[in-house]
């Protein structure tokens, strides 16, 4: 099989990387799609840097399997700390989400004062803080690890009181700050957007790295000859790994990308 038909590898910790791979599926419809959830050792944020490491570098051994071209990298404690070992360990492109929405951040922040909020692995790593000076130096970036948002998420507790309750706690010190802009740090995150910006308010822009990710896959892709044909019969297939937990990972799959799925338990 030519490796312009090999599909596009994706993982994350869990669910959260589902966000990757709708923004993945608008943009590039033709592409095949393989998405590893390793939803047995989710969370990802508290685990060390060993450990995150350790498991990224399994994840992608995972998707070797099924002869991706590239791997994405749909969580944000894997890229901040992964992300080298894994371009130096393998050879194929391997795309983070940090630096995308890193730039977003700086691009539309109005103030020069932006919020990250993240697993605390992330928020420890200094990640997003590099990052968006990389971009502006001027920019005063304010970080806060939000622990619990990704339990919740994995739940299906996005709706529920509690999910406000806690936002409203994590959220409080950006608020006191003033920051116009708010990184979504966590894949996991987006699917909190209405609770997060009915508490930050609407004039806070609200940072899915999703779609900035999407458009680097692009961009990557057609830089390295491995675009696939837009001629290709047909919408691209989607394949949907886990580790643990099938049932729990199609219901909330079929809220937030609108269809149903099936998804194959592996063991790493």
């Amino acid at each position: 099989m030519s490796l312009k038909n090999s599909p596009i590898g994706v993982f994350d910790s869990g669910l959260g990387g589902l966000t990757v791979v709708k923004e993945l599926i608008r943009l590039l419809p033709h592409e095949h799609i393989v998405y590893y959830g390793d939803t047995a050792r989710v969370p990802y944020g508290t685990k060390s840097k060993e450990s995150i490491i350790r498991f990224s570098r399994e994840n992608t051994e995972v998707l070797l399997r099924y002869n991706v071209k590239m791997v994405v990298v749909a969580c944000n404690t894997s890229s901040s700390y992964a992300l080298p070992v894994l371009r130096g360990k393998f050879s194929l492109p391997v795309v983070g989400v940090i630096e995308p929405g890193a730039r977003k951040a700086a691009r539309v922040t109005r103030n020069g004062k932006v919020g990250v909020i993240a697993t605390s692995a992330t928020v420890n790593s200094g990640s997003y803080v590099k990052a968006i000076h990389r971009c502006d130096r001027r920019a005063r970036v304010f970080s806060q690890a939000c622990p619990l948002f990704v339990p919740l998420v994995e739940e299906g507790w996005t709706s529920k009181p509690v999910a406000s309750q806690v936002a409203r706690e994590y959220l409080g010190p950006l608020r006191k700050q003033g920051v116009d802009t708010v990184v979504l740090g966590c894949t996991h995150y987006p699917l909190l957007k209405n609770v997060l910006q009915r508490i930050m308010g609407r004039r806070v822009v609200l940072v899915d790295s999703a779609r900035e990710v999407a458009a680097e896959v692009k961009g990557t892709l057609e830089e390295k000859g491995l675009l696939r044909s837009a001629g290709s019969r047909g919408r691209g297939k989607r394949t949907f790994l886990i580790s643990d937990r099938p049932q729990a990972f199609e219901k909330t799959a079929k809220e937030f990308l609108g269809y149903n799925i099936k998804a194959v338990k592996i063991h790493v």
